[in-house]
C-alpha cells in the first residue's frame, strides 16, 4: 500500500464576520488556495488525481459542488474533477483523509484536499412547503451561517441543545471554570500573536487579491482575565461560556497537497500515518475529540509519549480544556502551540486544513517529530490524524 505523503499546505488569513473576506465568495476562496498552493508548488494542475473540499453550509455560493466551481475558476483543466464533502467542522479533516485513502489504494497519484467556508455570506432559508402552493401564513427564516436548523423532530425529542449549551455541560461535567477558560482565551490570542510576529504563519499564508490581511483578523493580543471577566454568559445565566471563550464567526479558505513518496518534487513536510473517527452523544461532541486522537495514535503505532505537538480546533475554550484533561500524557504546552481557534478564527469547512497544515510546517521547522490533529464536530463527532516526520 502506498504512504500519503503531505507536500504543502496552505490558506488565507482567516476573516471575522462582516469583515475583510466578507465580500469575498466562498468558491473564490476556495480557487485562491487551489491556485496558490499549485502555483508555489509548481504543479502542472492536470496531475492533480481529484479535487477534494470540505464545505459545512452549502446553501448559498457554495452550493452545487464548491470543489469542482473553485477548481474551474482556479483555471484548472476541465478533466481535473471535484468532490464536495461534510462532516460539518471536520470536513476538510475528512477531505485529507479521503485524498489519503485514494493515493494509498491506487485510485490516485496526487490530491488536493482542502476546505472552505464564508460564514459572513451564508444565506437564509426558508422551508419549501411539500404542497404545489405554499398554504398562507409566515414562514421561519433559518440563519445557515450556524448551528443545527430545520431539526427531525423525532431527533428533537432527544437532542435538543445547542454546540454552546453542550460547551457550558461540557465545563460543568469536568469541572472547568470561567477563569479557566478566560486563560486559556488569553494564552490562545497571545500565542498566535506571538507566532505571526515570528513568522511562523508566513509559510502557509496565501493572500486573497484586494482583500489582503497582515494577519488572522480576530486576534486580540490586548486580551487579559479580567477584560474578559466583564462579559456576560451566552448560553446559560449562571454559565461561563461566553463570546469570547467561544470560536468566531468566521471566513477563509484552506488547501492541502498529496501525493505518494517521490511522486511530486521536492521534500514532503509530512506523512499521514494514521487515523480515526470516533462518536458520542450529540450533547457531548467536545469530547469526541479525545477518543479519535487516541484511536488515531493506536493506528499510527505510536503513544502520547511519541507525540511532539497537537493542533486542537478550540470551538470553546471549555472544549479544549476537557480535551486536555481526557489527554493526562499530553503536556498542556504541547497543545496549540501558536494559537488555536480562539483567536485564530474557525471557519467551519476550512478549520480542519488548517490545523493539518500548520502542523505539517511545524514539524517541518522543528526537522521532524511526531503530531497529533483533532477536532470536535456537531452533533457528536470527533475526528483525528497523526502526522508524522
Amino acid at each position: 500500500m502506498t504512504a500519503t505523503y503531505i507536500y504543502d499546505a496552505v490558506r488565507t488569513p482567516f476573516g471575522r464576520a462582516g469583515g475583510a473576506l466578507a465580500g469575498v465568495r466562498p468558491d473564490d476562496l476556495a480557487a485562491t488556495v487551489m491556485r496558490g498552493i499549485v502555483e508555489r508548488s509548481a504543479l502542472d494542475p492536470a496531475r492533480i488525481g481529484d479535487v477534494i473540499f470540505g464545505d459545512a453550509n452549502q446553501a448559498g455560493e457554495d452550493n452545487r459542488n464548491v470543489a469542482r466551481f473553485g477548481a474551474l475558476l482556479a483555471g484548472f483543466p476541465t478533466s481535473v474533477t471535484g468532490v464536495t464533502v461534510n462532516r460539518l467542522c471536520a470536513s476538510s479533516v475528512e477531505a485529507v483523509i479521503q485524498g489519503a485513502r485514494a493515493i494509498e489504494s491506487g485510485d490516485a497519484e496526487v490530491i488536493l484536499a482542502g476546505g472552505v467556508e464564508s460564514m459572513s455570506r451564508a444565506p437564509y432559508v426558508v422551508e419549501k412547503s411539500g404542497k404545489p402552493w405554499p398554504a398562507v401564513g409566515n414562514q421561519t427564516l433559518w440563519n445557515t451561517a450556524i448551528g443545527w436548523r430545520m431539526v427531525n423532530p423525532a431527533l428533537a425529542t432527544h437532542w435538543t441543545i445547542s454546540n454552546g449549551q453542550a460547551a457550558e455541560q461540557t465545563a460543568r461535567e469536568w469541572g472547568i471554570t470561567r477563569d479557566a477558560q478566560d486563560a486559556f482565551t488569553v494564552r490562545s490570542h497571545q500565542r498566535a500573536a506571538d507566532a505571526w510576529a515570528a513568522g511562523h504563519y508566513d509559510a502557509e499564508i496565501v493572500q486573497v487579491p484586494g482583500a489582503e490581511l497582515a494577519r488572522d483578523e480576530g486576534i486580540r493580543e490586548g486580551s487579559s482575565v479580567a477584560k474578559l471577566a466583564a462579559l456576560k454568559p451566552l448560553f446559560a445565566v449562571d454559565g461561563t461560556v461566553t463570546a469570547a471563550n467561544s470560536s468566531g464567526i468566521n471566513d477563509g479558505a484552506s488547501a492541502v497537497l498529496l501525493a505518494g513518496e517521490g511522486v511530486l518534487e521536492g521534500v514532503p513536510l509530512a506523512r499521514v500515518a494514521g487515523r480515526a473517527a470516533h462518536g458520542v452523544d450529540p450533547d457531548a461532541f467536545p469530547t469526541a475529540p479525545i477518543e479519535a486522537a487516541n484511536r488515531a495514535l493506536a493506528r499510527a503505532g505510536k503513544t502520547w509519549a511519541d507525540v511532539d505537538l497537537v493542533e486542537l480546533n478550540e470551538a470553546f475554550a471549555s472544549q479544549a480544556l476537557a480535551c486536555l484533561a481526557g489527554w493526562p500524557d499530553l503536556d498542556p504546552a504541547k497543545l496549540n502551540v501558536h494559537g488555536g481557534a480562539l483567536a485564530i478564527g474557525h471557519p467551519l469547512g476550512a478549520s480542519g486544513g488548517r490545523i493539518i497544515g500548520h502542523a505539517a510546517h511545524e514539524l517541518r521547522r522543528r526537522g521532524g517529530g511526531v503530531a497529533v490533529v483533532a477536532i470536535c464536530i456537531g452533533v457528536g463527532q470527533g475526528l483525528a490524524l497523526v502526522l508524522e516526520a
